[in-house]
């Protein structure tokens, strides 16, 4: 049973809206929702951008939108900056062939009126609202032009997407001919949509394998593209989107790369537009290293309670996604038996908890027919932690639409 405070939260959020919408979204006949997004962090010295670097010269960085729609309104962070970021201008575009755009149909990103804009040290900046009319699942291109960026730079490595850089201004460079390509992206941390269906998103939050590893470059098939076309494709469920916040080596308590996930979980989850749905897949990076998998156990639940305790304040539903095979990884080096035991311990928590509104058991979906412990043999991606891109598949294909009905 779920605490009061909790049921009063939800008969509110039913008497806002009937669906995905909100009071707001009423007023206006439509209703934003994220549509793209990546959880930002410090880029590592070794994911900086190649030369000829950022500094007075022009990215042009692709992505894969879930929601179409009318309007939009783009999200640039400089929240690990350790100096102003200067832009000179932005502009967004339907993709085309590697590093070429629709020129005809590229808007101007604008922000309080200006194509200039500076971010401040630590902060984000929300673009103006733009008329630019997209469609699920579109590849767009959005192209910024640098002045001065911080020697700290905000992106996210594990775009599993090539971008391109071209010296000086190239704003308006249709084809980018000839560009530098790196796959991260830099400065991007969200895109919002405008439509006037009743839209809303779902939230994961998890690490590199939600963030992609073993998925292909550029052929957008991590499991959570291929749970959203899933979604998209679906009568009953064509009006949601899917937001990624999985970050490689990320961590839910401590350590590892990025953020922690609670750290940034009101920032990545709560804070996402028009979020209605939120799944927690974590804990591996946790568990791997510890060298107490007992408190690690404990630590886990009590984290993944406070989670779901700070979704449900808000009325959003949150899914527990079980951990995933580990065994025959490299974490598994040193007492393997008592992180093996940590892992069935969380994921039976995981199943069998009120704290969950339900549970997509990854656990069972991807480790092997005669050995359940181990990442089958034909999904993972040579380390047996890591799905490939067959193991992608197989976890997107996994999730219960009936879940997001």
């Amino acid at each position: 049973m779920k605490n009061s405070s909790f049921l009063c939260c939800i008969l509110a959020a039913s008497l806002l809206a009937e669906s995905c919408g909100s009071q707001d979204s009423a007023k206006d006949n439509g209703s934003w929702t994220g549509t793209w997004g990546t959880a930002v962090q410090l880029t590592e010295p070794h994911n900086m951008p190649p030369e000829p670097g950022l500094s007075n010269h022009t990215i042009r960085q692709r992505f894969k939108i879930t929601l179409g729609g009318d309007s939009l309104k783009l999200r640039l962070s400089n929240e690990f900056g350790d100096t102003p970021l200067k832009i000179v201008g932005v502009k967004i575009a339907p993709a085309l062939q590697g590093s070429a755009i629709d020129a005809k149909k590229a808007v101007s990103v604008k922000f309080s009126g200006n194509q200039a804009v500076e971010i401040p040290v630590g902060k984000n900046i929300v673009s103006d609202a733009f008329a630019f009319t997209s469609t699920t699942r579109e590849d767009l291109a959005v192209t910024i032009a640098y002045e001065n960026v911080p020697e700290k730079l905000t992106g996210h490595p594990g775009s599993r997407t090539t971008s391109y850089i071209l010296d000086g201004n190239q704003i308006d460079n249709p084809t980018f001919e000839g560009a530098v390509t790196t796959d991260h992206w830099y400065s991007i941390e969200r895109l919002d949509v405008h439509t006037t269906e009743k839209t809303c998103a779902v939230a994961i939050i998890g690490n590199s394998i939600t963030d992609g590893r073993g998925s292909t470059t550029n052929a957008q098939n991590r499991w959570p593209d291929v749970f959203a076309e899933r979604l998209l494709n679906n009568p009953e469920t064509k009006n949601i989107g899917v937001l990624n916040m999985g970050i490689g080596g990320n961590c839910v308590i401590f350590g590892g790369l990025g953020p922690t996930a609670f750290t940034r979980f009101e920032r990545d989850v709560l804070n996402q537009t028009g979020v209605k749905y939120v799944i927690i897949f974590e804990g591996v990076n946790d568990i791997g290293p510890s060298r107490d998998p007992e408190k690690t156990k404990n630590d886990l639940i009590d984290h993944y309670s406070k989670m779901a305790d700070m979704a449900h304040a808000k009325g959003l539903k949150v899914f527990g996604a079980t951990i995933t095979p580990l065994k025959k990884c490299f974490y598994m080096v040193q007492s393997s038996d008592e992180k093996e035991q940590c892992r069935l311990a969380v994921n039976e928590w995981i199943r069998t908890t009120d704290k969950y509104d339900g549970v997509i058991d990854f656990d069972k979906a991807i480790g092997g027919k005669e050995t359940p412990d181990v990442m089958d043999e034909a999904l993972h991606d040579n380390d047996y932690l890591h799905p490939n891109a067959l193991g992608h598949k197989t976890l997107g294909e996994f999730v219960d639409l009936t879940l997001f009905k």
